[in-house]
Protein backbone atom coordinates (compact mmCIF):
# COMPACT_ATOMS: atom_id res chain seq x y z
CA UNK A 1 0.00 0.00 0.00
CA UNK A 2 1.41 3.55 -0.64
CA UNK A 3 1.82 6.16 2.50
CA UNK A 4 -1.25 7.96 1.64
CA UNK A 5 -3.38 4.51 3.04
CA UNK A 6 -0.95 3.49 4.76
CA UNK A 7 -1.48 6.49 7.08
CA UNK A 8 -4.99 7.10 7.39
CA UNK A 9 -6.80 10.66 7.46
CA UNK A 10 -7.40 11.91 10.76
CA UNK A 11 -10.52 13.89 11.82
CA UNK A 12 -8.24 16.19 13.03
CA UNK A 13 -7.00 17.02 9.39
CA UNK A 14 -10.35 18.85 8.81
CA UNK A 15 -11.99 21.54 9.77
CA UNK A 16 -15.37 21.12 11.61
CA UNK A 17 -17.24 22.55 8.63
CA UNK A 18 -15.54 21.69 5.62
CA UNK A 19 -18.01 22.46 3.19
CA UNK A 20 -17.23 26.24 4.44
CA UNK A 21 -13.68 26.06 3.62
CA UNK A 22 -13.56 23.95 1.05
CA UNK A 23 -10.85 20.83 2.34
CA UNK A 24 -10.01 18.21 -0.96
CA UNK A 25 -12.76 15.57 -0.98
CA UNK A 26 -10.83 12.26 0.59
CA UNK A 27 -9.96 9.87 -2.12
CA UNK A 28 -8.61 12.47 -4.32
CA UNK A 29 -5.13 11.40 -3.56
CA UNK A 30 -2.52 13.03 -1.48
CA UNK A 31 0.21 15.15 -2.58
CA UNK A 32 2.61 12.35 -3.18
CA UNK A 33 1.02 9.62 -3.75
CA UNK A 34 -2.32 10.53 -6.40
CA UNK A 35 -4.43 13.24 -7.52
CA UNK A 36 -2.42 14.61 -10.07
CA UNK A 37 0.00 17.91 -9.82
CA UNK A 38 -3.24 20.41 -8.85
CA UNK A 39 -5.23 18.69 -6.73
CA UNK A 40 -5.30 21.55 -4.28
CA UNK A 41 -7.21 23.43 -6.96
CA UNK A 42 -9.81 20.71 -5.94
CA UNK A 43 -10.48 22.96 -2.84
CA UNK A 44 -12.65 25.85 -3.75
CA UNK A 45 -11.07 28.19 -1.02
CA UNK A 46 -7.23 27.87 -2.45
CA UNK A 47 -7.62 28.98 -5.85
CA UNK A 48 -8.16 32.87 -4.79
CA UNK A 49 -5.24 32.29 -1.99
CA UNK A 50 -2.79 31.25 -4.86
CA UNK A 51 -4.12 34.11 -7.42
CA UNK A 52 -3.47 36.73 -3.70
CA UNK A 53 -0.22 34.64 -3.67
CA UNK A 54 0.80 35.48 -7.48
CA UNK A 55 0.27 38.99 -7.36
CA UNK A 56 1.94 39.50 -3.99
CA UNK A 57 4.81 37.47 -5.57
CA UNK A 58 5.42 39.76 -8.89
CA UNK A 59 4.74 43.01 -6.13
CA UNK A 60 7.09 41.24 -3.99
CA UNK A 61 9.84 40.04 -7.14
CA UNK A 62 9.80 43.61 -9.05
CA UNK A 63 10.41 45.34 -5.54
CA UNK A 64 13.36 43.20 -4.90
CA UNK A 65 15.07 43.68 -7.69
CA UNK A 66 14.21 47.53 -8.15
CA UNK A 67 15.53 47.78 -4.23
CA UNK A 68 18.97 46.56 -5.43
CA UNK A 69 19.29 48.28 -8.62
CA UNK A 70 18.44 51.20 -6.89
CA UNK A 71 20.57 51.01 -3.80
CA UNK A 72 23.45 50.30 -6.43
CA UNK A 73 22.64 53.23 -7.97
CA UNK A 74 22.74 55.48 -4.84
CA UNK A 75 25.87 53.95 -3.44
CA UNK A 76 27.82 51.87 -6.17
CA UNK A 77 28.63 49.91 -3.16
CA UNK A 78 28.10 45.68 -2.18
CA UNK A 79 27.97 47.08 1.68
CA UNK A 80 24.94 49.20 0.55
CA UNK A 81 23.17 46.02 -0.72
CA UNK A 82 24.12 44.22 2.44
CA UNK A 83 22.39 47.15 4.81
CA UNK A 84 19.15 46.76 3.36
CA UNK A 85 18.65 43.13 2.71
CA UNK A 86 20.34 42.90 7.17
CA UNK A 87 17.27 45.66 7.81
CA UNK A 88 15.22 43.21 5.87
CA UNK A 89 16.36 40.53 8.02
CA UNK A 90 16.56 41.98 11.22
CA UNK A 91 12.60 42.81 10.63
CA UNK A 92 11.86 39.36 10.09
CA UNK A 93 13.88 38.20 12.27
CA UNK A 94 12.05 39.87 15.21
CA UNK A 95 8.59 39.36 13.46
CA UNK A 96 8.63 35.96 12.37
CA UNK A 97 7.92 34.35 15.20
CA UNK A 98 5.45 36.57 16.13
CA UNK A 99 3.82 35.86 12.78
CA UNK A 100 3.65 32.34 13.81
CA UNK A 101 2.31 32.98 16.89
CA UNK A 102 -0.18 35.47 15.18
CA UNK A 103 -1.06 32.73 13.00
CA UNK A 104 -1.93 30.14 15.26
CA UNK A 105 -3.90 32.81 17.36
CA UNK A 106 -5.83 34.96 15.00
CA UNK A 107 -7.97 34.74 11.94
CA UNK A 108 -5.00 33.72 8.98
CA UNK A 109 -6.88 35.55 6.55
CA UNK A 110 -6.95 39.09 8.39
CA UNK A 111 -3.03 38.23 9.07
CA UNK A 112 -2.55 38.11 5.54
CA UNK A 113 -4.47 40.88 4.49
CA UNK A 114 -2.68 43.38 6.83
CA UNK A 115 0.75 41.85 5.31
CA UNK A 116 -0.16 42.25 1.79
CA UNK A 117 -1.47 45.62 2.67
CA UNK A 118 1.72 46.66 4.01
CA UNK A 119 3.70 45.44 1.14
CA UNK A 120 1.10 47.65 -1.35
CA UNK A 121 2.27 50.71 0.89
CA UNK A 122 5.49 49.95 0.82
CA UNK A 123 5.46 50.03 -3.02
CA UNK A 124 3.56 52.58 -3.67
CA UNK A 125 5.46 55.31 -1.02
CA UNK A 126 9.00 53.72 -2.66
CA UNK A 127 7.74 54.83 -6.32
CA UNK A 128 5.99 58.12 -5.11
CA UNK A 129 9.39 58.77 -3.51
CA UNK A 130 11.59 57.89 -6.45
CA UNK A 131 9.31 59.92 -9.14
CA UNK A 132 9.46 63.13 -7.14
CA UNK A 133 12.84 63.12 -6.81
CA UNK A 134 13.41 62.91 -2.84
CA UNK A 135 14.30 59.01 -2.27
CA UNK A 136 17.56 58.49 0.09
CA UNK A 137 19.49 55.45 0.90
CA UNK A 138 17.27 55.85 4.11
CA UNK A 139 14.08 55.20 2.95
CA UNK A 140 15.23 51.93 1.25
CA UNK A 141 16.28 50.57 4.59
CA UNK A 142 12.85 51.57 5.82
CA UNK A 143 11.06 50.32 3.44
CA UNK A 144 13.17 47.29 3.92
CA UNK A 145 12.59 46.93 7.58
CA UNK A 146 8.65 47.01 7.00
CA UNK A 147 8.61 44.50 4.23
CA UNK A 148 10.18 42.29 6.76
CA UNK A 149 7.77 42.69 9.00
CA UNK A 150 5.24 41.68 6.55
CA UNK A 151 6.73 39.12 5.40
CA UNK A 152 7.40 37.58 8.94
CA UNK A 153 3.27 37.40 8.93
CA UNK A 154 2.44 36.92 5.74
CA UNK A 155 4.15 33.66 4.78
CA UNK A 156 3.39 31.61 8.20
CA UNK A 157 0.06 32.49 7.47
CA UNK A 158 -0.17 31.88 3.99
CA UNK A 159 1.03 27.66 4.51
CA UNK A 160 -0.65 27.56 7.69
CA UNK A 161 -4.30 28.49 6.15
CA UNK A 162 -3.35 25.70 3.05
CA UNK A 163 -3.22 23.48 5.45
CA UNK A 164 -7.04 24.33 7.00
CA UNK A 165 -8.15 25.11 2.88
CA UNK A 166 -6.98 21.64 1.56
CA UNK A 167 -6.70 19.08 4.31
CA UNK A 168 -3.05 17.65 5.41
CA UNK A 169 -2.97 14.76 2.83
CA UNK A 170 -2.59 17.74 0.33
CA UNK A 171 -0.29 19.94 2.13
CA UNK A 172 3.13 19.35 0.13
CA UNK A 173 1.11 19.59 -2.81
CA UNK A 174 -0.55 23.58 -1.58
CA UNK A 175 3.28 24.04 -0.33
CA UNK A 176 4.73 23.09 -4.15
CA UNK A 177 1.92 24.88 -5.80
CA UNK A 178 2.68 28.26 -3.80
CA UNK A 179 6.47 27.89 -4.86
CA UNK A 180 5.22 27.43 -8.20
CA UNK A 181 3.53 30.97 -8.07
CA UNK A 182 6.52 32.17 -6.55
CA UNK A 183 9.08 31.41 -8.63
CA UNK A 184 6.67 31.60 -12.15
CA UNK A 185 6.79 35.62 -11.11
CA UNK A 186 10.47 34.86 -11.16
CA UNK A 187 10.23 34.02 -14.82
CA UNK A 188 8.84 37.73 -16.08
CA UNK A 189 8.99 39.90 -12.77
CA UNK A 190 12.27 40.71 -12.65
CA UNK A 191 12.66 40.84 -15.95
CA UNK A 192 9.67 43.27 -15.89
CA UNK A 193 11.29 45.51 -13.75
CA UNK A 194 14.47 45.47 -15.21
CA UNK A 195 13.37 46.79 -18.38
CA UNK A 196 10.98 49.43 -16.84
CA UNK A 197 14.10 50.58 -15.29
CA UNK A 198 15.33 51.44 -17.59
CA UNK A 199 12.62 52.98 -19.96
CA UNK A 200 13.16 56.77 -19.41
CA UNK A 201 9.48 57.37 -19.61
CA UNK A 202 8.79 55.16 -16.71
CA UNK A 203 12.10 54.48 -14.68
CA UNK A 204 12.73 52.95 -11.25
CA UNK A 205 9.55 55.24 -9.92
CA UNK A 206 7.00 54.05 -12.36
CA UNK A 207 7.99 50.45 -11.78
CA UNK A 208 7.49 50.99 -8.42
CA UNK A 209 4.33 52.03 -8.73
CA UNK A 210 3.52 49.40 -10.92
CA UNK A 211 4.54 46.57 -7.99
CA UNK A 212 2.31 48.84 -5.68
CA UNK A 213 -0.87 48.16 -8.05
CA UNK A 214 0.11 43.66 -7.99
CA UNK A 215 -0.21 43.92 -4.66
CA UNK A 216 -3.22 45.74 -4.73
CA UNK A 217 -4.60 42.98 -7.47
CA UNK A 218 -3.34 40.81 -4.36
CA UNK A 219 -5.29 42.22 -1.95
CA UNK A 220 -8.90 41.86 -3.50
CA UNK A 221 -7.64 38.07 -3.95
CA UNK A 222 -6.97 37.78 -0.51
CA UNK A 223 -11.03 39.06 0.14
CA UNK A 224 -12.28 36.08 -1.95
CA UNK A 225 -10.62 33.52 0.80
CA UNK A 226 -12.38 31.79 3.37
CA UNK A 227 -11.99 33.24 7.02
CA UNK A 228 -11.14 29.65 8.65
CA UNK A 229 -11.43 31.08 11.84
CA UNK A 230 -15.24 31.36 11.56
CA UNK A 231 -15.16 27.82 10.25
CA UNK A 232 -14.93 26.62 14.05
CA UNK A 233 -11.53 25.44 15.47
CA UNK A 234 -9.84 22.06 14.15
CA UNK A 235 -11.44 19.30 15.56
CA UNK A 236 -9.51 18.85 19.06
CA UNK A 237 -11.82 15.98 20.81
CA UNK A 238 -10.05 12.63 21.23
CA UNK A 239 -6.61 11.75 21.50
CA UNK A 240 -4.43 13.28 18.87
CA UNK A 241 -1.08 12.00 18.64
CA UNK A 242 2.21 14.45 18.74
CA UNK A 243 5.60 13.82 17.33
CA UNK A 244 7.48 12.24 20.71
CA UNK A 245 10.79 14.34 21.60
CA UNK A 246 13.74 12.93 19.96
CA UNK A 247 11.89 10.48 18.48
CA UNK A 248 10.02 10.40 15.89
CA UNK A 249 6.46 7.79 16.80
CA UNK A 250 3.77 9.20 17.62
CA UNK A 251 2.93 9.79 21.15
CA UNK A 252 -0.62 8.69 22.31
CA UNK A 253 -0.09 10.43 25.46
CA UNK A 254 0.43 13.95 24.22
CA UNK A 255 -3.36 14.81 23.03
CA UNK A 256 -4.41 18.00 22.40
CA UNK A 257 -7.83 19.30 23.83
CA UNK A 258 -10.08 22.12 22.91
CA UNK A 259 -9.82 23.24 26.96
CA UNK A 260 -5.86 22.80 27.17
CA UNK A 261 -5.87 25.00 23.77
CA UNK A 262 -7.04 27.89 25.60
CA UNK A 263 -5.63 27.47 28.18
CA UNK A 264 -2.24 28.01 26.39
CA UNK A 265 -3.26 30.94 24.28
CA UNK A 266 -2.97 33.06 26.87
CA UNK A 267 0.39 34.78 26.69
CA UNK A 268 1.97 35.26 23.09
CA UNK A 269 5.49 34.96 24.17
CA UNK A 270 5.22 31.84 25.78
CA UNK A 271 3.49 30.43 23.01
CA UNK A 272 6.36 31.57 21.14
CA UNK A 273 8.62 30.38 23.76
CA UNK A 274 6.91 26.98 23.40
CA UNK A 275 6.75 26.82 19.60
CA UNK A 276 10.39 26.82 19.88
CA UNK A 277 10.93 24.09 22.64
CA UNK A 278 8.21 22.16 20.63
CA UNK A 279 10.83 22.37 17.81
CA UNK A 280 14.11 21.61 19.57
CA UNK A 281 12.50 18.73 21.54
CA UNK A 282 11.41 16.55 18.67
CA UNK A 283 15.25 15.59 16.84
CA UNK A 284 13.88 15.03 13.32
CA UNK A 285 12.41 18.21 13.07
CA UNK A 286 14.77 20.05 15.19
CA UNK A 287 17.54 18.74 12.25
CA UNK A 288 15.08 19.66 8.92
CA UNK A 289 14.58 23.64 10.39
CA UNK A 290 18.37 23.96 11.32
CA UNK A 291 19.67 22.48 7.66
CA UNK A 292 17.14 24.61 6.04
CA UNK A 293 18.12 27.57 7.81
CA UNK A 294 22.03 27.32 6.75
CA UNK A 295 21.37 26.04 3.43
CA UNK A 296 18.61 28.97 2.50
CA UNK A 297 21.16 31.93 4.97
CA UNK A 298 24.01 31.52 3.38
CA UNK A 299 23.52 30.00 -0.37
CA UNK A 300 20.21 31.94 -1.18
CA UNK A 301 22.31 35.25 -0.65
CA UNK A 302 23.94 34.58 -4.08
CA UNK A 303 20.29 36.20 -5.68
CA UNK A 304 21.09 39.62 -3.53
CA UNK A 305 24.40 40.35 -4.92
CA UNK A 306 22.57 39.76 -8.58
CA UNK A 307 22.84 43.67 -9.15
CA UNK A 308 26.74 43.74 -7.47
CA UNK A 309 27.52 40.51 -10.37
CA UNK A 310 25.90 41.53 -13.37
CA UNK A 311 26.53 45.16 -13.34
CA UNK A 312 29.74 45.82 -11.52
CA UNK A 313 31.81 41.99 -12.80
CA UNK A 314 30.37 41.31 -16.23
CA UNK A 315 29.81 45.11 -16.50
CA UNK A 316 25.90 44.81 -18.07
CA UNK A 317 22.88 46.65 -17.34
CA UNK A 318 19.84 46.83 -15.75
CA UNK A 319 17.95 44.59 -17.96
CA UNK A 320 20.71 41.56 -17.76
CA UNK A 321 20.29 41.85 -14.06
CA UNK A 322 16.10 40.96 -14.41
CA UNK A 323 17.18 38.43 -17.34
CA UNK A 324 19.69 36.53 -15.15
CA UNK A 325 16.90 36.26 -12.32
CA UNK A 326 14.38 34.67 -15.08
CA UNK A 327 16.54 32.62 -16.12
CA UNK A 328 16.64 30.70 -12.72
CA UNK A 329 13.44 31.46 -12.01
CA UNK A 330 12.44 29.08 -15.33
CA UNK A 331 14.78 25.91 -14.16
CA UNK A 332 12.49 26.24 -10.97
CA UNK A 333 8.93 26.73 -12.70
CA UNK A 334 10.02 23.52 -14.96
CA UNK A 335 11.14 21.10 -12.23
CA UNK A 336 7.88 22.36 -9.64
CA UNK A 337 4.98 20.84 -11.80
CA UNK A 338 6.62 17.00 -11.51
CA UNK A 339 7.54 18.31 -7.96
CA UNK A 340 3.90 18.92 -7.04
CA UNK A 341 2.86 15.83 -8.05
CA UNK A 342 5.23 13.36 -5.17
CA UNK A 343 5.95 16.22 -2.78
CA UNK A 344 5.35 13.66 -0.08
CA UNK A 345 7.24 11.26 -1.79
CA UNK A 346 8.53 8.79 0.39
CA UNK A 347 12.30 9.59 -0.95
CA UNK A 348 11.93 13.05 0.19
CA UNK A 349 14.53 13.31 2.60
CA UNK A 350 17.24 11.94 -0.13
CA UNK A 351 15.42 14.20 -2.62
CA UNK A 352 15.91 17.28 -0.05
CA UNK A 353 19.72 16.03 0.45
CA UNK A 354 20.29 15.86 -3.54
CA UNK A 355 18.73 19.34 -4.14
CA UNK A 356 20.51 21.21 -1.22
CA UNK A 357 24.05 19.63 -2.13
CA UNK A 358 23.12 20.45 -5.50
CA UNK A 359 21.77 24.08 -4.93
CA UNK A 360 24.99 24.54 -2.73
CA UNK A 361 27.74 23.46 -5.36
CA UNK A 362 25.75 25.53 -8.43
CA UNK A 363 26.03 28.89 -5.85
CA UNK A 364 29.68 27.98 -6.00
CA UNK A 365 29.75 27.61 -9.97
CA UNK A 366 28.39 30.98 -10.43
CA UNK A 367 31.32 32.56 -8.29
CA UNK A 368 33.72 30.67 -10.58
CA UNK A 369 31.37 31.86 -13.75
CA UNK A 370 33.62 33.56 -15.88
CA UNK A 371 31.31 35.24 -18.57
CA UNK A 372 27.82 36.53 -17.82
CA UNK A 373 26.05 33.76 -20.50
CA UNK A 374 27.78 31.26 -18.43
CA UNK A 375 26.11 31.92 -15.12
CA UNK A 376 23.13 32.03 -16.65
CA UNK A 377 23.12 28.34 -17.82
CA UNK A 378 24.48 27.60 -14.20
CA UNK A 379 21.37 29.52 -12.47
CA UNK A 380 18.93 27.69 -14.37
CA UNK A 381 19.98 24.75 -12.59
CA UNK A 382 20.35 26.54 -8.91
CA UNK A 383 16.88 27.66 -9.46
CA UNK A 384 15.60 24.22 -9.70
CA UNK A 385 17.80 23.03 -6.78
CA UNK A 386 16.42 25.92 -4.85
CA UNK A 387 12.86 24.80 -5.49
CA UNK A 388 13.04 21.11 -4.75
CA UNK A 389 14.84 22.01 -1.51
CA UNK A 390 12.51 24.48 -0.91
CA UNK A 391 9.43 22.39 -1.15
CA UNK A 392 10.49 19.45 0.33
CA UNK A 393 12.06 20.92 3.31
CA UNK A 394 9.15 22.84 4.09
CA UNK A 395 7.12 19.76 3.62
CA UNK A 396 8.66 17.21 5.73
CA UNK A 397 8.81 20.17 8.69
CA UNK A 398 5.19 20.70 8.64
CA UNK A 399 4.48 16.70 8.33
CA UNK A 400 6.06 16.66 11.71
CA UNK A 401 4.33 19.00 13.45
CA UNK A 402 0.70 18.77 15.03
CA UNK A 403 -1.75 21.16 13.72
CA UNK A 404 -1.80 23.50 16.96
CA UNK A 405 1.87 24.06 16.02
CA UNK A 406 2.20 24.29 12.73
CA UNK A 407 2.51 28.15 12.25
CA UNK A 408 4.91 28.60 15.08
CA UNK A 409 6.93 25.43 12.86
CA UNK A 410 5.90 27.54 9.56
CA UNK A 411 7.79 30.67 11.10
CA UNK A 412 11.17 29.14 12.34
CA UNK A 413 11.19 27.59 9.14
CA UNK A 414 10.37 31.15 7.76
CA UNK A 415 13.49 32.16 10.05
CA UNK A 416 15.74 31.04 7.24
CA UNK A 417 14.86 33.75 5.08
CA UNK A 418 15.74 36.35 8.04
CA UNK A 419 19.39 34.80 8.12
CA UNK A 420 19.41 35.44 4.77
CA UNK A 421 19.20 39.34 5.44
CA UNK A 422 21.55 39.14 8.59
CA UNK A 423 23.92 37.57 6.60
CA UNK A 424 24.44 40.00 4.09
CA UNK A 425 25.85 42.80 5.42
CA UNK A 426 29.03 41.22 6.52
CA UNK A 427 28.89 38.89 3.24
CA UNK A 428 28.80 41.80 1.22
CA UNK A 429 31.64 43.02 3.52
CA UNK A 430 33.79 40.25 2.39
CA UNK A 431 32.59 40.86 -0.85
CA UNK A 432 34.86 43.97 -0.92
CA UNK A 433 37.57 42.68 0.55
CA UNK A 434 38.16 39.36 -1.42
CA UNK A 435 36.01 40.00 -4.28
CA UNK A 436 32.40 39.00 -5.13
CA UNK A 437 33.05 35.87 -6.68
CA UNK A 438 35.51 34.39 -4.66
CA UNK A 439 32.22 35.00 -1.95
CA UNK A 440 29.83 33.58 -3.74
CA UNK A 441 32.29 30.31 -3.61
CA UNK A 442 32.43 30.41 0.08
CA UNK A 443 28.87 30.94 0.10
CA UNK A 444 27.58 27.70 -1.82
CA UNK A 445 30.44 25.66 0.14
CA UNK A 446 28.58 26.63 3.70
CA UNK A 447 25.15 25.77 1.74
CA UNK A 448 26.35 22.19 0.41
CA UNK A 449 28.19 21.31 3.52
CA UNK A 450 25.35 22.15 5.82
CA UNK A 451 23.27 19.59 3.66
CA UNK A 452 25.80 16.91 4.13
CA UNK A 453 25.85 17.26 7.61
CA UNK A 454 22.53 16.72 7.70
CA UNK A 455 22.63 13.61 5.55
CA UNK A 456 25.83 12.40 7.83
CA UNK A 457 23.52 12.99 10.96
CA UNK A 458 20.85 10.80 9.58
CA UNK A 459 22.82 7.82 8.98
CA UNK A 460 24.14 8.43 5.33
CA UNK A 461 21.91 7.50 2.07
CA UNK A 462 21.40 4.21 3.55
CA UNK A 463 19.56 5.90 6.83
CA UNK A 464 17.39 8.27 3.94
CA UNK A 465 16.45 5.46 1.57
CA UNK A 466 12.94 4.09 2.18
CA UNK A 467 13.99 0.47 2.30
CA UNK A 468 11.24 -1.25 4.12
CA UNK A 469 8.40 -2.66 1.24
CA UNK A 470 5.34 -3.45 2.22
CA UNK A 471 3.06 -5.97 1.79
CA UNK A 472 2.22 -4.58 -1.60
CA UNK A 473 5.37 -3.67 -2.75
CA UNK A 474 5.34 -0.15 -2.20
CA UNK A 475 8.34 1.41 -0.19
CA UNK A 476 7.07 2.96 2.81
CA UNK A 477 8.59 6.03 4.78
CA UNK A 478 10.84 4.77 7.14
CA UNK A 479 14.15 6.28 8.70
CA UNK A 480 16.19 6.35 11.56
CA UNK A 481 13.96 8.05 13.77
CA UNK A 482 10.63 6.91 11.60
CA UNK A 483 10.69 11.03 10.81
CA UNK A 484 7.61 10.91 9.10
CA UNK A 485 5.29 9.59 11.68
CA UNK A 486 2.06 12.08 11.53
CA UNK A 487 0.82 13.72 14.78
CA UNK A 488 -2.54 13.77 13.93
CA UNK A 489 -2.79 10.00 12.26
CA UNK A 490 -3.05 6.89 13.98
CA UNK A 491 -0.11 4.55 13.59
CA UNK A 492 -0.43 1.19 13.80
Amino acid sequence: MSLSNEIPADPSDRLENPDHTGAAPEGDGGSGGGGGAFVSFKSPGYPPLFMAGLFAFISVQMQFLLRGILAWDLTERESALGVTYLAFGLAMLVATPLGGVASDRLSKRSVLLFSQGVIMVMAVSMGAAVVTGVVQFWMLVVAAVAQGVAFGFFGPARVAISSELVGRDHLGNAITLSLLSLNGTRVFAPSLAGVLAGIATVGIGGAYLIAGAASIAGLLFLFRVPDTSKAGAVETTGSTPSVAPDTGTADASDTVTADSADTRRTNPIEELVEGVRYVVDRRPLRRVVLTSFFVVMFGFNYIAFYPALVKGVFERGDASVGFISTVSAIGAVLISLPLAAKANSPWARMAMVAAGLGFGLGVAAVGLSPSFLVACAVVFFVGAATTTFQSLSNTLALNMADESHQGRVQSLMQLSFAGFGLAALPIGVLAEVIGLQPTIVIMGSIAAGAAAVYAVLEGGWAGLRPTTPDADGDLATVGPDDHLARPAAARP
